[in-house]
């Protein structure tokens, strides 16, 4: 381990000495400006309120009434600018800020959202159409007027090529092209999210309500984030600064029919000449779902709480933004077990579990927490920091994160936590992005994390207490030849575990305890739960990849990447139950690092009223591990400590599928937008004849297509504006290609789902939001389902009756509203409108 922290040491010192000489070496940085006008192309009037951004460095402006923007406290160097206004051509132009200080735009109307730009693993904002990396994004309207999922992941999980595992509306954990758990990283801001995610019931601990824009990275073609990035990376972005001299806020309030959803959320930002702060509150909570099959069903309900603080200064030496959250949630357990004449739900009472009654009506349609439930708290600091030095940019991205997960167990003692896991990690992430001329963009960095993970009072133990650490150099060039544009880089992980030996107690009958003696091996009752572990995976990862623009309406897109994977602590040590998932983990020492050579290729169709595109994908995996359920020689499940047993298993995979899109727009104000995602699964092997039984791999989602019917009209009626209404339609087929063996998946029948959506602004007569308003309907038809990805799905008893289809349905129809109440407290106005 010292050996490990010096070697980060050494890194990070030898590039700040790099940089240093750079920086000392060059001219003082004046403070850069950038004014212009922005016009219609049309008739040249003054487009009011487009947005003018570099999202590089986090600076921006709001057009007035005369069109005209001002930019300050810019660095020198190129960076990309972007003016966007709904109904409009977004606009994209480089631009060198020590050579130009007036950019005057003309915008182009069209039907085609085309121009997104991206932050996520690249060397600077890159639009998506440019990259060869398969990319999708979504901003604050997308988010809006999708209000009713419950969490920030279900906003994501109709995209192409992504879903999710769920466990109830406020678990989900993000899927890429059929990867998930720790293959999936999440970033806030950047900073990776670190919350026990081997878990199944282990859910993104992040406030829905304080996120502006998601980008997401399909496939381990993202070098800037090491091992568990072998899937992908989801990235949840936080909101802007908000203009110079203003301070602006928000009150939001979401209620959901189903389960009673009640969410509200306070936001406050300030910015006064580049000193910029903000802050989150947000409080929600919900009864149990409910659908025509199940009813209500049982310990689906929660209640969380979230605050977060940040507080920055973007000058023209770079930015630095300290921020500060804390997510804290009382989450219900569910285990599905019912009565086996009426079907109604159960509950533990006592320790013993002889005798279950049924859960009355009053407690199902209640927001109180019940006896058996989660509680999860994440503390969360962290620090995004740019700083131009000579002629590139230092970026320093520093984390530190605290989760405390309980997961309360035993009926008659409630107090006493069943799993108590606190881990603690230290996050860094230091690059350097310089333009080599000839126009590389290049990148070097370092990056990785040390956690820290300590068992509390408790009775379950399915992992061991541990020391991790990672560490990663890497690199990206970016070079455009033309109509070419290629992106090559290469990095080496090295991750180090040290876990700790442990005995349990098991003297008290249902409260094991770890033992503290001295002499574990010589006292009755005592048995060694978990062995000491010291492991080093580590291995080199690349990506290669290229887009070529035939020209502005076609273009193509080509990469291959191989990814590099150190099993997780579970997959390694797991030897205990986990009580929110009802398993009870087994791991494997043994076990070998994943690799991965995934191939990419996407062509694109850009016309003035349609848009076309067509990806696919192959993934292959070695050393791909996975949990298969254990059985007795009679079929039946082994039980271990009252639990379902699943043992992690490793073998050769492969994954391959594919997004097709067409989007057609036969006048201005409508949009009809259809998708459709293949993927699929199939396990390898690890030499001769996969059986039937073994051949699929699990959690692999089913074709689905998704088709929408949109208008949106900007120009309203009266006071209102921005008007908007869909209606969507959704196709999932039927998974008949699933892991069947010992029991661990059964067929799921396919299902269509409807859905709509109508909102908009209330404005006053300067023009200024009164009212935004937000409906959307999910499972209209209120269709009864169960989803493959839903882990409820295999909640319920050991037998049912004959003619019953077991498992938890998923929720029925939703609809959601959403009220939000902008506020301006600025003391002033300012001509421009500075961000």
């Amino acid at each position: 381990m010292k050996i490990k922290i010096q070697l980060l040491i050494l890194s990070i010192s030898l590039l700040f000495t790099s940089l240093t000489s750079t920086a000392a070496a060059g001219p003082d940085v004046p403070n850069g400006t950038l004014t212009g006008t922005v016009t219609d192309k049309a008739d040249g009037k003054p487009v009011i309120g487009a947005t003018v951004s570099v999202p590089d460095v986090r600076n921006g402006s709001i057009t007035d009434v005369n069109g005209h923007y001002t930019l300050n406290n810019l660095p020198k160097g190129v960076y990309l600018v972007q003016v966007s206004y709904l109904g409009y051509a977004t606009f994209n132009q480089r631009v060198d800020f020590t050579k130009t200080k007036t950019l005057d735009v003309q915008l182009q109307t069209s039907t085609i959202e085309t121009g997104e730009v991206v932050i996520t693993g690249v060397s600077k904002a890159t639009e998506i159409k440019r990259d060869p990396v398969p990319m999708v994004a979504i901003g604050k309207a997308y988010i809006d007027q999708h209000s009713a999922s419950g969490n920030v992941i279900d906003e994501i999980a109709n995209l192409p090529g992504i879903s999710a595992v769920t466990t109830g509306p406020n678990i989900s954990k993000p899927y890429i092209h059929g990867l998930g758990y720790n293959r999936v990283i999440t970033l806030v801001d950047g900073i990776r999210q670190e919350g026990q995610q081997w878990g199944d019931e282990h859910g993104i601990e992040v406030d829905q309500n304080s996120i502006d824009r998601v980008e997401v990275i399909k496939g381990p073609a993202s070098l800037t984030y090491g091992s568990d990035a072998i899937g992908g990376v989801v990235n949840l972005i936080t909101a802007p600064a908000v203009p110079d001299g203003k301070i602006l806020g928000s009150v939001t309030g979401i209620y959901g029919t189903n389960n009673g959803l009640l969410n509200g959320s306070f936001k406050l930002q300030g910015n006064n000449n580049g000193l910029v702060w903000g802050t989150v509150i947000s409080d929600k909570e919900a009864k149990d779902y409910q659908n025509q099959h199940d009813g209500r069903v049982y310990a689906t309900g929660f209640k969380e709480k979230d605050a977060r603080a940040m507080i920055g200064l973007n000058k023209s030496w770079g930015s630095t933004y300290l921020n500060a959250s804390i997510f804290d949630d009382l989450q219900d357990i569910p285990d599905g077990s019912r009565d086996s004449i009426t079907r109604q739900f159960t509950k533990k009472i006592t320790e013993a579990d002889t005798y279950r009654p049924i859960v009355s009506p009053s407690e199902l349609n209640s927001y109180n927490i019940p006896v058996l439930h989660q509680h999860v708290q994440l503390y969360r600091i962290y620090d995004n920091s740019n700083f131009n030095i000579g002629d590139g940019n230092l970026i320093v991205n520093l984390g530190y994160q605290y989760s405390h997960r309980r997961e309360y167990t035993h009926p008659q003692d409630p107090t006493i936590p069943g799993l108590n896991l606190q881990l603690t990690t230290y996050t860094y992430d230091v690059k350097y992005d310089f333009d080599m001329g000839k126009g590389y963009e290049t990148t070097f960095g370092v990056n990785g994390m040390y956690q820290n993970n300590t068992l509390g009072y408790s009775t379950a133990f399915p992992i061991p207490a541990y020391h991790q650490f990672d560490i990663g150099p890497f690199f990206v060039l970016k070079k455009t030849y033309g109509k070419l544009d290629l992106s090559v880089g290469a990095r080496y992980d090295s991750r180090s575990f040290s876990g700790q030996a442990a005995y349990i107690d098991t003297s008290k009958a249902y409260f094991p305890s770890l033992y503290t003696g001295s002499n574990p091996t010589g006292t009755p009752n005592v048995t060694q739960q978990f062995s000491a572990l010291n492991k080093t995976f580590s291995g080199a990862s690349y990506s290669f990849g290229g887009t070529y623009n035939f020209s502005d309406k076609v273009l193509m897109k080509a990469n291959v990447a191989r990814g590099f994977r150190a099993p997780s602590i579970a997959e390694l040590s797991a030897n205990g139950p986990d009580p929110g998932s009802q398993i009870y983990h087994v791991g494997n020492s043994s076990f070998k690092p994943e690799f991965s050579l995934q191939e990419d290729i996407g062509a694109f169709l850009t016309l003035p009223n349609v848009s076309a595109s067509a990806e696919i994908f192959r993934n292959n995996i070695q050393n791909y591990i996975f949990q298969e359920q254990e059985l007795n020689p009679d079929g039946s499940p082994v039980i271990t400590q009252g639990y379902n047993t699943f043992t992690y298993v490793q073998s050769k995979a492969r994954i391959q599928g594919g997004e097709f899109s067409l989007d057609i727009h036969p006048v201005s104000w409508l949009h009809f937008e259809n998708s459709m995602t293949l993927t699929y699964g199939q396990n390898l092997g690890t030499g001769g004849k996969v059986p039937d039984s073994l051949k699929y791999l699990p959690f692999i989602p089913p074709l689905h297509t998704h088709s929408e019917l949109r208008g949106n009209y900007a120009k309203g009626f009266g006071d209102f504006k921005h008007l908007y209404a869909f209606v969507g339609f959704d196709h999932y087929n039927a998974q008949n290609q699933f892991f069947s063996a010992y029991g661990t998946e059964t067929y799921t029948a396919g299902y269509n789902l409807l859905s709509a959506g109508i909102g908009g602004n209330i404005e006053n007569a300067a023009g200024k939001k009164v009212v935004e308003i937000f409906i959307e309907g999910t499972n209209l038809a209120n269709v009864n389902y169960q989803s493959n990805m839903s882990r409820l799905k295999y909640f319920d008893n050991a037998t049912v009756p004959a003619g019953v289809q077991p498992g938890i349905f998923n929720m029925g129809r939703n609809i959601s509203f959403k009220v939000v109440i902008p506020f301006d407290l600025s003391k002033h106005q300012t001509p421009d409108n500075k961000m």
